[in-house]
């Protein structure tokens, strides 16, 4: 192994069939309003985490929540994860802001999301 490091879970995005209505749950939850708040993705930050409410899954049609794993390097995690038996699920892109993020599924079908900050 390379030895890709990881800084952990700091973000969770939770697919939503109606974004409005799902807002208010995560504020009351977490207590806070959203930080990002748009009609294509709502973010809110508690607690060092990330939450991210995506409606109707997004692009990437997620179907139940995906957590992304902080890492130093994606193209070098991505590599590592792929050659030990990961599947590509969706490749790297910029999200915006200089964030990368990318998607692989394990043996067993589990998404597992990475993501960079640069």
């Amino acid at each position: 192994m390379s030895g890709a490091s990881t800084e952990g879970i700091r973000t969770v995005l939770h697919p939503v069939s109606d974004l409005a209505a799902a807002k208010p749950v995560y504020a009351a939850l977490l207590g806070t309003e959203p930080q990002t708040d748009t009609p294509h993705y709502a973010g809110f930050e508690a607690a060092g985490q990330q939450i991210g409410l995506v409606p109707g899954g997004g692009p990437q049609a997620m179907t139940s929540p995906v957590a992304y794993w902080h890492v130093a390097d994606i193209e070098a995690t991505l590599a590592e994860v792929t050659a030990a038996g990961a599947t590509v699920h969706e490749p790297v892109h910029d999200v915006g802001g200089g964030r990368l993020v990318a998607t692989v599924a394990d043996p067993d079908g589990n998404v597992l999301g990475l993501l960079q900050d640069r």
